[in-house]
């Protein structure tokens, strides 16, 4: 009867271990799935600031090397490839920030027709990106460090999928648009 029970422990040991492999892996392709919602959340804020600052550049109440500058780095960001993506959209913000350096442009855009929502929609925007990121580089470093422990490498649980990456960017946004107790957003 010795053998029984030993063989019993065995089975059991393998199913505690089998259990442990199957959490493991579903923790995985949670966090996974966290990085694709996180990363269409940033793509979607990256879209809506460079939209609202391609809106802001052709409206004609920015000055006109002004509106230039923040025309074509929020195009740029809008079209650029993956793999020149974090250039383009740090290429923005630091765009927005040269274009608002002084509260004067950000007045210019709040006297115009429809300024106060337009100037409160990029203030928003602008404070939604280093949100974004933030998430999303979370997840990537929590997916990472459980790709990390042997017992996923060893067993393969990751299968085939690329180790995701973090999005670095300068998501600096202009001191001006950044205060959140400005008038305009009452």
């Amino acid at each position: 009867m010795p053998t029984l029970t030993t063989v019993i422990w065995i089975v059991v040991a393998l199913l505690l271990v089998g259990v442990y492999l199957s959490w493991t892996a579903g923790r995985l392709d949670r966090l996974h799935a966290r990085i694709d919602a996180a990363k269409a959340a940033l793509d979607a804020t990256l879209l809506r600031r460079a939209s609202i600052a391609q809106e802001l550049a052709t409206a004609g109440v920015l000055d006109p090397a002004a509106s230039m500058v923040l025309y074509q780095a929020a195009h740029d960001a809008r079209q650029a490839e993956e793999e020149q993506r974090e250039v383009a959209e740090s290429e923005l913000s630091q765009a927005l920030r040269a274009v608002f350096a002084e509260s004067a442009q950000l007045e210019a855009v709040r006297e115009a027709p429809g300024g106060h929502e337009t100037a409160g929609e990029l203030s928003a925007a602008v404070r939604r990106v280093p949100m974004a990121r933030r998430f999303h580089n979370d997840a990537v470093r929590a997916a990472r460090a459980l790709r990390s422990h042997r017992t996923v490498r060893w067993f393969r649980l990751a299968g085939h999928a690329p180790s995701p990456l973090a999005f670095e960017m300068d998501d600096e946004p202009p001191p001006v648009l950044a205060d959140r107790g400005h008038p305009s957003e009452d």
